[in-house]
């Protein structure tokens, strides 16, 4: 089986809140997840059980999660530095 990436965007302002993306790749399936909530709102070609693991994931880690995305930085992302 395939290992399963995680990508972390930077923080993310939406209205009064702040949000960061998350996205799981494993060969073809993707699912796309926002923290703090630790949904998952697009998935496809994981199952059902697949889903509501990653979501659990995002909910147990988001202090992680959260701390990793304030990490990111966007611009030196985008030059490659």
């Amino acid at each position: 089986m395939d290992s399963i990436n995680m990508m972390v965007s930077g923080m993310i302002t939406r209205g009064d809140r702040r949000i960061a993306r998350v996205s799981f790749i494993q060969g073809n399936k993707v699912a796309e997840g926002i923290v703090p909530d630790g949904i998952i709102d697009h998935a496809e070609g994981f199952s059902d059980e697949e889903v509501h693991r990653l979501e659990r994931y995002l909910r147990d880690n988001r202090g992680e999660i959260l701390e990793q995305a304030r990490q990111v930085n966007p611009i030196k992302n985008w030059l490659g530095l």
